[in-house]
């Protein structure tokens, strides 16, 4: 069927092949997937869920095919028969044109107009170019020695264009230590440089750069924002976390140059290599840098899938590039990832050893397991030394119980000793209890040696009633035993969870069958304890007696949560006067736990009862009646008997093993404590298990549906052959160099960093909806050259590795494309503004982070440290308070001395709130993966620059460098060092006039207002000196302001 419709042949428009000199034919990759990924495939691509009218275009197979109208889309070199040429030359207003009005996407009259030829010429598809392993190019011949100028040539060649001049030294020089180290040349080195007429002069630079410290901290930038590093958790309650010894790794990582493949293994699973290293799981927290949820009522399963998720849109984004994250709830819109692919690649990220939600105190600071304790060298050792008092205190214990048949005997001979000496022959009578109960529910049971022992629930304030008959006349004293026991918490004699208990009242009275007899109760006026814990004597239960249920009272305890205090104790209560036991009476006695520590109930205890009241505490003489009667028996005790004595001894007296086992508990609990205090990072650990991953309906946690095992997308490379089916193995398939993606999206990343746009402008994104590459071959050169080198140099004279980074670095920037001057005429800026071509160096605002660091590097205030903590520079006081509601970051105080001066690397990162002026100049907040910032300038960036209180301290110190400076012999000498400090080059004579006289108009107006004067030099924490004049140092502090706000100081030229 014929459809009729107008169209114009077209001999040239403007497009990406003409602005780039290519008018041959069309490339599907290039001209006409963009079109149709963006217009097309959200309806007619990938997605069969969402897929309208039976008709598939990503796909050459499928694009030919008739639709449910009967009518193809495309017919190859035929206009009038392809239905999507018809289609969307018909009135948008018509409900049969594509794209349709209400899905918000169109296609312009260019892009029309390009379908058409595309058609014409024979609709010819191709794979899309990313997910095709790259190969390697010839360099194009007799154009230029270096390969990236060969390839910048050709293309501008192809349009008319020449490479601008090279840049002077002192700009080329700033843009290298910008680029490498982050900070600005010093005078010196400049210096150095411009003296230097070698033709090796530019590399020895490049070669010293790269070895510098702060290498790894400046290529560390964009992975942090990858990495989604911060020292906080995120989310409502946003308390902080120590992961800063990974950020450690991740800088003396690029210090040292790790290869690209390894640098990828570890982080991503380091801790399933062959005998990990500490370094390697370290590296394991890339994939812990995410978020955590701490707040009431969260769903820990819902959290671990978010999390799990987190990390495969991270690690996608990271090194492929990838919005994988588009699959979770349905098949990618764009690109050949179905949802069920995503959740095979969640397979193998959802086996760690986590909750996925936040350690119950992790909103004060503490980690969240899987952790790793990272101790230094002295910690190592002090460690060590712990743990050889343990194993000295183990063999102790050893011996002991040896000799525990002989330490009984002895005990033995020396009781009954003391027994048949003694002439306390019925001083203690047991008190033999009938009935036994808690008030709330608790179960008391009696043991052999007449003592009660406490199970069941635990109630709060728990109340213990006895009752028993007495073969007693009078009652005149009653002791009570707490005793330990190995069934109860900390093995104390208490029921709280450290061993300890408090008991707030006893009560004694005679009750009566006859229910009309008024009970009689036995007042005790004295009490004695054989140790009270400080602030908790046993006095104390005495002057509760009229308020026994009253709560929150004071008590008698024993300080059973230390060690040293969970052993047998005991108290007795004297009457005023001994009390005749009335006729048919039986003696009740209630034990209250009525104190603040509802929990704090007796967990084990034996009563007795004496009939005079003036029994004393007995240190020696302590032991149960039926014991006594056994040790008084004379000749051999029964087999049976010597089994009760011998349990006994073991359980309630100070045996040489049991004083053996308390100082092994004593060592280890030395050795806890001190791990407690040794820093700790978030790593990852593999799980023995797998867990089962399923495809989850619209991506929601309680959604399951199939189950899936872990699997690579079919759109990519298989695993390597003896990979294993995990993390691991993932990640060596990224770097085995057949992946299509990682090495381009590295190269690309870059090139992006070195010159302001990548090859690929959409750095992000290598998916269908990604942008041409301006130079495809050159992509695809230094993509292979990156993973299997050839042609890279040397880097201080070490040959280069396959994937090297330092020598990739160093042969980008000993390109002459690199090396150009970014000053070029206005006709080549509107030609192509965003420096495409590359006919002209590099120029752009710099990253938040090194603006900073220039600053106080130029003003001498930088501290150069490398690792550590995070650091607290100025923020305004409390600026956390209105996002932390909950948590340890509350009331913020900036650091006093040198955090205030630290390299912006190091600056603490909250999630929710991050530094307020980081996020003036495009940073993120980290919340998740960045892979790329967006690039502004606004007027607050320039009031913070003018105010900022780091800024106005950095001009001052400038300002003293330059009134201090020996060389410097006038003002002009001063201004021309400040210049040269800040911009990295010498002023010249008109600008060197601009500064002169705006210092005098400065130094005159703080004349006339010293006060102001006094204001300015004294921000910031560090003193002005006491011997300059105020209104000097004033004029060249606000001089060294505009210095520091200069576009060619915060731009890298």
């Amino acid at each position: 069927m014929t459809r009729s419709f107008q169209w114009i042949p077209v001999l040239c428009f403007v497009s990406i092949p003409c602005l780039f000199g290519d008018v041959q034919k069309l490339k599907f990759n290039r001209d006409i997937r963009p079109i149709l990924s963006d217009a097309c495939f959200h309806c007619h691509g990938p997605d069969e869920a969402d897929r309208q009218g039976g008709l598939r275009l990503d796909l050459e197979e499928f694009s030919q095919n008739p639709g449910k109208s009967g009518l193809s889309a495309i017919v190859p070199g035929d206009l009038e028969e392809s239905e999507m040429i018809f289609r969307i030359h018909l009135p948008e207003d018509d409900e049969e044109h594509m794209p349709p009005s209400d899905s918000g996407k169109s296609i312009t009259t260019e892009q029309k107009k390009i379908l058409e030829r595309w058609i014409e010429e024979g609709a010819n598809y191709e794979k899309h170019w990313s997910f095709e392993k790259p190969k390697k190019p010839s360099v194009p011949e007799g154009i230029a020695e270096h390969p990236v100028d060969s390839f910048i040539l050709r293309k501008l060649q192809s349009v008319g264009i020449k490479l601008n001049q090279p840049a002077d030294k002192e700009t080329l020089l700033r843009r290298a230590s910008l680029d490498l180290i982050g900070l600005p040349p010093t005078v010196e080195e400049i210096d150095s440089f411009l003296a230097d007429d070698s033709e090796s002069a530019y590399e020895q630079q490049l070669d010293r750069l790269l070895k510098s410290e702060h290498f790894g901290e400046r290529m560390a930038l964009e992975w942090l924002d990858l990495a989604r590093y911060a020292d906080s958790n995120g989310f409502q309650s946003d308390g902080s976390r120590d992961i800063w010894m990974w950020r450690e790794w991740l800088i003396d990582a690029f210090n040292r140059n790790l290869p690209f493949d390894q640098f990828t293994v570890e982080q991503l699973a380091g801790d399933l290599l062959p005998n990990p290293s500490e370094d390697q799981i370290i590296a394991t927290g890339f994939n812990r840098n995410h978020r955590l949820n701490g707040e009431g009522g969260r769903i820990e399963e819902e959290w671990f899938v978010e999390t799990v998720i987190d990390r495969v849109e991270t690690t996608g984004s990271t090194w492929m590039a990838l919005t994988l994250t588009c699959a979770r709830c349905h098949d990618h819109k764009y690109d050949p990832i179905s949802q069920q692919e995503f959740y095979e690649l969640f397979a193998f990220f959802n086996s760690v050893e986590e909750t996925g939600v936040l350690h119950p105190r992790g909103k004060f600071g503490v980690n969240t397991p899987p952790i790793l304790k990272v101790l230094n060298e002295e910690q190592k050792q002090r460690k060590v030394n712990l743990q050889q008092s343990i194993q000295q205190a183990e063999i102790a214990v050893k011996e002991a119980e040896e000799n525990m048949d002989s330490a009984f005997e002895e005990w033995e001979k020396r009781e009954r000793k003391k027994v048949l000496e003694a002439k306390l022959e019925n001083l203690w009578s047991p008190f033999e209890d009938t009935s036994a109960i808690s008030k709330l529910g608790s179960k008391l049971s009696k043991q052999a040696d007449g003592s009660l022992l406490v199970d069941g629930k635990n109630p709060k304030g728990d109340v213990y009633h006895l009752t028993g008959d007495l073969n007693l006349s009078h009652v005149g004293a009653l002791r009570l035993e707490v005793l330990p026991d190995e069934s109860l918490p900390s093995r104390g004699p208490g029921r709280a969870g450290n061993g300890n208990f408090v008991l707030t009242g006893i009560e004694t009275k005679f009750i009566f069958e006859d229910q009309e007899k008024k009970p009689v109760f036995i007042e005790w006026n004295g009490a004695k304890a054989d140790y009270s814990q400080p602030k908790w004597p046993v006095e104390n239960i005495l002057k509760n007696a009229k308020h026994l249920n009253r709560g929150n009272a004071s008590g008698w305890a024993i300080g059973a949560f230390e060690e040293q205090n969970r052993v047998p104790r005991e108290a007795i209560f004297l009457a005023k006067k001994s009390v005749a036991v009335p006729k048919g009476a039986s003696l009740q006695i209630s034990l209250y736990h009525k104190s603040k520590y509802p929990d704090h109930n007796i967990g084990r205890f034996r009563i007795s009862l004496a009939s005079q009241n003036h029994a004393d505490l007995n240190q020696e003489f302590r032991l149960p009646s039926h014991l006594i009667s056994l040790l008084k028996s004379s000749g051999e005790n029964a087999s049976a008997d010597q089994k009760v004595l011998k349990k006994y001894f073991r359980e309630n007296t100070q045996t040489p093993l049991k004083i053996a086992e308390l100082e092994v508990k004593r060592a280890t609990e030395k050795l806890n404590q001190f791990m407690d205090k040794v820093p700790s990072t978030l790593v990852m650990q593999e799980r023995k298990t797998p867990r089962d991953a399923h495809i989850l309906h619209r991506g929601e946690y309680d959604q399951k549906r199939e189950k899936v095992g872990r699997a690579l997308p079919a759109a990519l490379p298989p695993l390597p052959k003896d990979a294993p089916m995990n993390r691991l193995g993932f990640a060596q398939w990224l770097v085995t160099g057949e992946h299509p993606l990682t090495a381009r999206v590295w190269v690309n990343r870059l090139w992006e960093r070195l010159f302001g746009v990548g090859i690929v402008k959409t750095s992000e994104d290598f998916g269908s909806q990604v942008e041409w590459p301006s130079h495809p071959d050159l992509l695809d050169w230094l993509a292979v050259e990156f993973a299997q080198p050839s042609t890279l140099p040397p880097v201080d004279g070490i040959s280069a590795q396959a994937w090297d980074m330092k020598a990739m670095i160093k042969f980008i920037m000993l390109s002459k494309t690199y090396q150009q001057s970014s000053s070029a005429k206005e006709s080549l800026y509107k030609m192509d503004p965003d420096n495409r071509l590359l006919a002209r160096g590099p120029r752009l605002r710099l990253p938040a982070e090194i603006i900073r660091d220039q600053a106080l590097a130029a003003s001498g205030l930088l501290v150069p440290k490398i690792g550590g903590p995070s650091a607290r520079p100025y923020m305004p006081d409390k600026v956390w308070d209105e996002t932390s509601t909950f948590g340890n970051m509350l009331n913020y105080k900036a650091d006093q001395g040198d955090g205030l001066y630290r390299r912006s690397i190091y600056t603490i990162w909250k999630r929710t709130a991050a530094p307020p002026s980081m996020l003036l100049f495009d940073a993120p907040n980290r919340e998740i993966c960045m892979p790329k910032r967006s690039r502004t300038n606004t007027p607050l960036q320039a009031l913070a620059l003018m105010n900022e209180v780091t800024y106005v301290e950095a001009a001052r110190a400038l300002a003293e460098k330059m009134l201090h400076a020996k060389s410097a012999k006038n003002s002009e000498d001063r201004l021309i060092l400040g210049y040269r400090l800040a911009t990295g080059s010498s002023p010249n004579a008109g600008t060197l006039s601009i500064l002169i006289d705006g210092l005098d108009k400065r130094r005159k107006s703080f004349s006339e207002n010293p006060d102001a004067a006094k204001s300015l030099i004294n921000q910031g924490s560090s003193t002005p000196p006491s011997d300059m004049d105020e209104v000097e140092l004033a004029a060249y502090t606000s001089t060294a302001n505009i210095l520091l706000n200069l576009d060619r100081v915060i731009m890298k030229n």
